[in-house]
């Protein structure tokens, strides 16, 4: 019976910020909603009580447009990035002007982002729920597609289909940063355990989730599928949300951006307001954990499969 370890998680020690933004208004001005971001990440930057900076801020999913099905398309941006054009490609000569300013926020303050998640349009013309990772230079290094796209039916209470606008993306996004390897998905990608069983494999510290539950899925679900992805891969998890919207009649979000360690314990946590999360990471909390409860070392894969040795 051979039996198959994920490795220790190799890096430093980090800190993230969880930039919980509100979109100013209504939410439709995307010009105003790119300069709030903008002014919230130099905020994150100036670091918490203790005036630590970040390594990495994290904005939340659909942050420059309004969330709603009828929106994607209208507020979609080209991109223009695949993973086989990544290493050329020149952030200067995309058309989204999204990518420009979160890449210029990047580089200005030094820090690694992900700049949560903004409607994307192809080349051959699908809207995709698409979060941009940009490194300290203000390269875009990788670009999530949201896979798991979000069609469901609550009786009594809602009904949401981004299927009817939206096409699921393709490919894992895994980014390799100078304080370890970082995981990515969009939100509902977290109820689905296998982009992040495949990730702690790979020797990932963390899953990081721009995501933006609503208040029916939110109380159910938001802390109970952070801390079992955690538990499960021994892995942090974190998700970070937009702020709950107090105007109008769209979409209301949760809010309650939170960081979940490998033993499921809260490491920080906010409420639904606009703020600001400050949460340290720490890549021999992960491997105390797996020394604790040694799962990694007691699957058995004589018995079921190894997925992130599967192909597909």
């Amino acid at each position: 019976m051979a039996l198959t370890a994920a490795p220790p998680v190799q890096g430093k020690p980090a800190r993230l910020a969880f930039v919980q933004v509100a979109q100013p208004g209504t939410g439709d001005d995307k010009a105003r909603n790119l300069e709030h971001a903008r002014d919230k990440i130099a905020e994150a930057v100036r670091g918490g009580k203790d005036g630590k900076k970040p390594d990495l801020v994290v904005l939340p999913e659909i942050f420059n447009s309004p969330y709603a099905t009828g929106s994607f398309r209208k507020y979609a941006e080209r991109i223009g990035w695949s993973p086989e054009t990544r290493d050329g490609f020149d952030v200067a000569q995309t058309e989204s002007e999204s990518i420009r300013l979160l890449s210029e926020a990047a580089k200005e303050h030094g820090v690694w982002l992900i700049g949560g998640s903004i409607p994307e349009l192809s080349a051959d013309d699908k809207v995709y729920n698409s979060s941009p990772i940009f490194s300290p230079d203000g390269k875009l290094v990788a670009v999530h597609r949201k896979v798991h796209l979000f069609d469901i039916d609550i009786p009594g209470g809602i009904t949401f289909k981004e299927s009817e606008t939206l096409t699921g993306g393709d490919w894992q996004t895994i980014v390799e940063t100078d304080f370890g390897k970082i995981g990515v998905g969009i939100c509902y990608d977290v109820r689905f355990p296998e982009l992040a069983m495949i990730a702690a494999r790979k020797g990932c510290i963390a899953m990081i989730y721009p995501a933006a539950f609503n208040t029916t899925t939110g109380p159910l679900h938001w802390d109970l599928v952070q801390r079992a992805r955690a538990v499960d891969n021994q892995i942090y998890v974190g998700m970070c949300s937009p702020a709950r919207a107090t105007e109008g009649d769209g979409y209301k979000a949760w809010g309650h951006s939170s960081l979940f360690d490998p033993m499921g314990k809260t490491v920080g946590q906010l409420e639904e307001k606009e703020d600001i999360l400050f949460v340290d990471l720490d890549p021999e909390v992960v491997n105390k954990a797996r020394a604790g409860i040694p799962v990694t070392v007691q699957r058995r894969f004589d018995v079921y499969a190894d997925v992130s040795k599967v192909d597909v």
